[in-house]
């Protein structure tokens, strides 16, 4: 199979193409506009490693005919390309619609023009907005909180209506909070372990308290592949590994793996719209035949040592000197 992965620079992206050419036999294209939080290092040595069954193509998402002259050939498109950072979405929201919506139309745009057999649009669980109690499904209703979930809800329902349109096969996946390495250093697993390796104090939010489902990029990957293989078009599926810890709780875990005590905590005012818990019920995409294989602790463990044994990577994204 040939497969163009958006956003394949970013940090879900470039995890999914390292998990396509290590694992199958697929060629893998990637489109990438590289924004601040998509790098070609992230891709370093593929180029060498699968010379032949990988490529790299520098554009925008929203630029039609680059992107349709990018993918004419292939079969599959893997769409993750998105603004995804909550508090920049709360500071400018409007490079999270265009980037999100357009973009998204056009990836769909373009793939019923050419006819590809299968779309995947990669989602989050915060399109289902806060939840108390319980756990989200797929046919719940949509309450996003944010510019960015609001943005991410839309470009679902987007991608969504070329299959109720056009019979585009077009399937989604929302998955939790994703943690691993070649992840931007704004969001609080890498912040939070970079700034303890530097030792610099974390930044908690509010009380600690809410609540996130962890889940390591790796066993994400497999489940995105595993819904492009076997989903139903049309059909969402949740991902989630049923890892659930208030912030507190991961802070302390993050301390713990750093030698590092309640001294370097820094509690700052919480961010607007702060949704208190999500939590996704995966049992759709269970039934295809996945299971997450990571084991929290030690998947959290190997992530931090990955940022101590990979400077080179992440001190430049901070700034570092």
């Amino acid at each position: 199979m040939k497969i163009l992965v958006t956003g394949g620079a970013g940090f879900i992206g470039s995890n999914y193409v390292r998990y396509l050419l290590e694992s199958t036999d697929d060629a893998v294209t990637v489109y990438d506009a590289l924004t601040y939080a998509g790098n070609e290092s992230t891709l370093a040595g593929l180029d060498e490693l699968y010379a032949g069954r990988y490529r790299f193509v520098h554009a925008n998402i929203c630029d039609l005919g680059a992107l349709t002259a990018a993918l004419e050939g292939h079969d599959s498109v893997v769409h993750f390309a998105a603004e995804s950072h909550v508090d920049r979405s709360i500071a400018g929201p409007e490079d999270f619609v265009v980037t999100n919506c357009v973009g998204t139309n056009a990836v769909l745009h373009a793939s019923r023009t050419l006819g590809v057999s299968r779309v995947v649009h990669v989602s989050t669980d915060e399109v289902y907005g806060s939840v108390e109690e319980g756990e989200s499904v797929e046919t719940d209703p949509l309450d996003p909180r944010s510019p960015y979930s609001a943005s991410k809800a839309g470009s679902d329902l987007i991608a969504l209506s070329y299959f109720s349109t056009y019979q585009t096969p077009v399937t989604v996946t929302r998955s939790s909070n994703n943690f691993g390495p070649w992840q931007y250093p704004e969001k609080v697993i890498p912040l939070f372990a970079t700034n303890l390796l530097d030792g610099r104090k974390v930044p908690l939010y509010g009380d600690g308290l809410n609540r996130r489902d962890w889940l390591h990029v790796r066993d994400n990957c497999a489940a995105i592949d595993l819904v492009l293989r076997k989903g139903q078009a049309g059909e969402i599926y949740n991902i989630g590994a049923g890892n659930e810890l208030s912030n507190r709780d991961l802070t302390d875990r993050l301390l713990a793996l750093a030698g590092a005590g309640e001294d370097m905590v820094r509690y700052v005012e919480d961010r607007l719209g702060h949704d208190r818990r999500y939590a996704v019920d995966s049992t759709k995409v269970r039934k295809l035949g996945w299971e997450p294989s990571a084991d929290l602790d030690q998947a959290l463990a190997a992530t931090f040592a990955w940022y101590r044994d990979n400077r080179w990577w992440w001190e430049p994204l901070k700034g570092v000197r």
